[in-house]
């Protein structure tokens, strides 16, 4: 490809020093997007690419609270908004100790790409804060969600930059978010999605994420003409709404899910998991995994101290699809080839680039069915949309309904992928579809507005 080699290192080389996840982003879609590079010079002409890799504008804040014993704490807040070709700018919020710059342009870039194959009119950001949720009383996190939306309301609204939650943001959250954007602004504005239902959330919006994941599935299977998830066994990572909820779906659809982890341990219950159990653990409890025992102790319980070097056990069982769903890089290339060996056929991402490019490599090699995160888990940000249509007509959807027009975008999703990867000679590479897809659609929005 003919661009500004020396621009482009320029502009990913602070990245690389401080987050390595951004480069890995930015350079997984440089190589998937060659073959519609090749085919017309006019992305080179208008230095789409050169363009893409920087946000529009990176926002940094300092964020003073005080904590119940009156001491007071700093934190530092952000919020990338990074491309608005198709839209307001959308992504959610993330308080974890984990946060930095970094982090939060890898996620950015890739929410740019996402919300384009959902085919609704909204861009791509990603924001937060280093602060940390757990441990924290109710009133703390009050205190700093009131101070934090005081620096961030400067820079959103309904048709700014509409932000929604993440990790460690859910929707007690986005209650106090929104809460405090009301006392300042004295507007009753749809600008945060994942509020609580009685003042204009969306229902299903927990769900959303998880259930879109296995919708992706069953539709990349059947167009790939593999058996369908139902009597499978699944492997499912993570323990959170994600995988909570991949899990629910599952089960709904009639597949085994088998698996869970979290940050100690994984659980395996060859008879099915819990869900019933789980929830009660991790979304009122916030327990171990290893609770589990207690009500099924013939399942089998792994802490991260018995992990293989470089290995996951969550991905070590025979599965006929696997969804890692708790985080970045999670599964690498020696997890891919365990999976390979155990029989897998599917892998479909429900976290943000969970696997490794090495990992993605030994999928595609083996001709598994990879789903990228940014088509299969895109029904997150796809509900958050339909909330913004509801507050700005002031309605409300009944879930039968959303869940009906989310199972729509995401088969519709799913066959864009296949089709476009199919037009551009990489028929069965999901990774190259979507990624061919999703630029294309922002390339041709930022040539259509000019520079």
């Amino acid at each position: 490809m003919d661009i500004s080699q020396e621009n482009m290192k320029k502009n990913l080389v602070g990245d690389c020093a401080q987050n390595n996840v951004f480069f890995q982003a930015v350079q997984e879609v440089l190589y998937s997007i060659s073959p519609l590079l090749n085919s017309d010079d006019k992305y080179n002409r208008y230095a789409i690419l050169e363009r893409l890799i920087v946000p529009d504008r990176v926002i940094k804040f300092k964020i003073s609270w005080l904590d119940d014993n009156n001491n007071i704490r700093v934190n530092t807040g952000y919020r990338v908004q990074f491309n608005n070709a198709l839209g307001p700018y959308k992504g959610g919020l993330r308080f974890h100790p984990s946060v930095n710059e970094g982090i939060l342009k890898f996620l950015a870039f890739e929410q740019i790409l996402k919300n384009s194959l959902t085919g609704l009119p909204i861009g791509g950001a990603k924001g937060g804060s280093d602060f940390d949720p757990k441990g924290k009383s109710d009133f703390e996190i009050m205190k700093f969600c009131s101070a934090f939306m005081t620096e961030l309301h400067k820079y959103i609204g309904p048709r700014i930059d509409v932000p929604a939650g993440d990790i460690g943001v859910g929707a007690r959250e986005i209650g106090y978010l929104f809460g405090e954007y009301k006392k300042i602004t004295s507007s009753y504005d749809g600008v945060l999605t994942g509020k609580p239902y009685m003042f204009g959330g969306s229902l299903m919006r927990p769900e959303a994420t998880g259930y879109g994941v296995v919708y992706f599935t069953q539709k990349m299977l059947e167009l790939e003409k593999k058996e369908s998830l139902v009597g499978k066994i699944c492997a499912v990572s993570g323990a959170g709404k994600v995988a909570l909820h991949v899990i629910e779906k599952l089960l709904q659809i009639g597949a085994i899910p088998v698996t869970c982890s979290d940050s100690r341990g994984m659980i395996y219950d060859r008879r099915g998991v819990d869900l019933p159990l789980l929830k009660e653990l991790k979304l009122q409890n916030r327990a171990s995994l290893e609770r589990y025992l207690e009500f099924h102790p013939d399942a089998k319980y792994t802490p991260v101290s018995d992990y293989e070097d470089g290995e996951r056990a969550v991905w070590n069982i025979q599965c006929y699809a696997a969804f890692p769903c708790a985080t970045q890089n999670e599964l690498s290339e020696a997890d891919a080839k365990n999976l390979i060996t155990n029989g897998c056929v599917s892998v479909s991402e429900g976290a943000n680039m969970p696997s490794t490019h090495e990992a993605i490599d030994s999928f595609l090699n083996h001709n598994i069915c990879f789903a990228p995160a940014k088509a299969a888990n895109a029904g997150g940000v796809a509900v958050s949309e339909f909330e913004m249509s509801q507050n700005a007509s002031m309605q409300r959807w009944d879930f039968d309904k959303i869940d009906e027009k989310l199972k729509l975008i995401m088969e519709q999703i799913c066959k864009r992928v296949a089709l476009t990867a199919k037009d551009y000679g990489v028929e069965g590479n999901y990774v190259d579809g979507a990624n061919i897809a999703g630029f294309k659609k922002v390339a041709d929005a930022m040539i259509a507005e000019g520079i």
